[in-house]
């Protein structure tokens, strides 16, 4: 029966890439159609921005290209929708800075815990010489970046109250297929369990988890507080989200078109960026009136109990240079 149904799930997804691939082929039209898929509701911040890109595109480009964007896992989860990037069947996707650290390796600096003192040395670094640099790491996988979205900060949420790492233990936590987020949660006595997003909520309900951790939009739009009453607002990582094109495509557009979706795409940033301060506002209102309780812990608390890993990742000389060059970027 297992059989059946690994072999049902594979001829799904053949089928989808040949679609796809047809889709891609097919330049009858004047208009360069670019298909964007990911995984997000429609009322993200992020889906907004990618409207809004298209909106940009569009203009940019005199109607000469535009971006059709596929929401909600339409087209695969993140991990699909890059294998669907790698061969060449889908254009665009976005996925989380956690995730591509399995393609480019110095990413995983994201998942140090409390690397960046606050969004302004966030953006600093993103938007300057090491973001531009990160955006490229994965184009050996044929994985081009575009740029950075705004992913807010990752907290802890539970079933059972939170306030101090010595509360994780003994619990399973729900993580992004991260090495870094698996080694995180495991310094800090909890056992790390890797769980696609669109299952999160019935491992929750069913005790095959006991919490996760990500930011107030996602633990609002998910549902997620309706299973765990408990957010405990540490903010240990900032991972951005990543917006990244096939280079199979990227090949083909001539660099006029090249300029016209990197503009674009810029554009939209600022405009995200703006929305999901918005979102974050509207969210923690609204978990909060569901009765979630929400607490803010000393964060020096849980900065010691992860302080390991900085030693760890130390011992990659690359990764320790980076290290220093986000730590010198100043406010």
């Amino acid at each position: 029966m297992k059989l059946q149904i690994l072999k049902s799930l594979f001829i799904q997804k053949l089928l989808l890439s040949i679609t796809l691939l047809f889709w891609g082929c097919d330049q009858t039209s004047s208009v360069r159609v670019i298909r964007l898929g990911h995984g997000l509701d429609v009322t993200h911040s992020v889906h907004k921005a990618m409207q809004k890109a298209d909106s940009y595109l569009n203009e940019l480009s005199q109607g000469k290209m535009r971006l059709q964007i596929y929401p909600n896992q339409q087209l695969g989860s993140e991990r699909e929708c890059l294998e669907l990037l790698q061969i060449g069947s889908l254009d665009m996707t976005k996925v989380s800075g956690a995730v591509l650290e399995n393609f480019s390796p110095k990413l995983r600096i994201f998942g140090l815990p409390f690397l960046f003192k606050n969004k302004n040395h966030l953006f600093k670094t993103l938007d300057g010489s090491i973001g531009k640099e990160l955006l490229q790491e994965g184009e050996e996988y044929w994985l081009k970046g575009l740029a950075f979205y705004d992913s807010g900060s990752r907290s802890f949420y539970t079933k059972k109250p939170l306030e101090h790492p010595n509360d994780l233990k003994g619990l399973k936590i729900r993580v992004q297929e991260s090495v870094s987020a698996y080694d995180m949660v495991k310094q800090l006595g909890a056992s790390p369990t890797p769980i696609s997003w669109g299952e999160l909520y019935t491992a929750l309900q069913q005790g095959v988890v006991d919490g996760a951790e990500n930011n107030p939009p996602s633990f609002y739009l998910s549902r997620h507080y309706e299973v765990c009453k408990y957010y405990c607002i540490d903010e240990h990582t900032m991972i951005p989200d990543v917006l990244l094109v096939s280079t199979h495509l990227w090949k083909r557009l001539n660099p006029q078109e090249q300029s016209w979706l990197q503009n674009a795409i810029d554009k939209s940033v600022p405009y995200q960026r703006e929305l999901w301060v918005q979102s974050e506002k509207e969210s923690l209102r609204a978990i909060i009136n569901a009765g979630v309780k929400v607490s803010y812990p000393k964060k020096e608390i849980f900065q010691q109990a992860t302080r390991a890993m900085y030693e760890e990742f130390k011992k990659d000389p690359e990764i320790a240079n980076l290290i220093e060059r986000i730590n010198n970027e100043t406010d």
